[in-house]
């Protein structure tokens, strides 16, 4: 594993010149595509259709050979990372599967916790280039985003409990589990997850 020596450069998103919305939703498309198989099994119509959504400012990409190997963004838990749009959904995915994912997913993406703790930042969408794998890129990113913005607190929530990779990755660097979120017995049969997880980091 090479983690330890591969070192990239940490730049918020909307401040780079490569083309961020495009890698972007590669990335993004190459992480959910299990869960968003509804709507497409193609990820490349996923990664298209979901293009739009981020919002550049609140997201930091990794470069390297001018390529953004990994994304994560950071909010305040009061301000959104992400925006759908039902027309952008609907162009890619066609008029029902757009209309489907705009409802589901504006849900799941758009809904803030009203009871959110101050000077706590939340880590979300969380991402890696199948490419830049194995190479320190998650926890670089959010190394510089904890020692880069203003909370004492760091919030992950709705981890996988199936996913052992990114569970280990965020206990090494000092984030524990603080909730846990069982699934109904049908969906954890379905999705093979019995839970989701919530971990928290706090700064020394």
């Amino acid at each position: 594993m090479q983690s330890e020596d591969y070192k990239f450069a940490i730049l918020k998103a909307n401040k780079t010149d490569l083309d961020a919305r495009k890698q972007m939703s590669e990335i993004f498309a190459e992480g959910f595509t299990q869960w968003l198989v509804f709507f497409s099994k193609d990820k490349k119509v996923i990664a298209k259709a979901f293009a739009h959504m981020f919002v550049l400012d609140q997201f930091y990409v990794a470069i390297a050979n001018d390529k953004i190997a990994g994304v994560a963004a950071c909010t305040d838990g009061k301000t959104l990372s992400v925006r759908l749009d039902k027309k952008e959904l609907r162009k890619h995915l066609g008029f029902f599967k757009g209309s489907m994912a705009w409802i589901f997913l504006k849900k799941e993406f758009e809904t803030l916790n009203q009871n959110f703790p101050s000077n706590t930042g939340s880590i979300e969408f969380v991402g890696t280039s199948p490419e830049f794998r194995g190479k320190g890129v998650a926890s670089q990113i959010i190394q510089y985003i904890i020692e880069n913005t203003p909370y004492n607190d760091y919030v992950i929530d709705e981890v996988a409990d199936t996913n052992t990779p990114a569970m280990n990755l965020y206990k090494k660097m000092g984030f524990e589990e603080y909730k846990r979120k069982p699934l109904p017995e049908k969906i954890a049969k379905k999705i093979g997850i019995n839970n989701f997880l919530s971990l928290k980091y706090v700064k020394k």
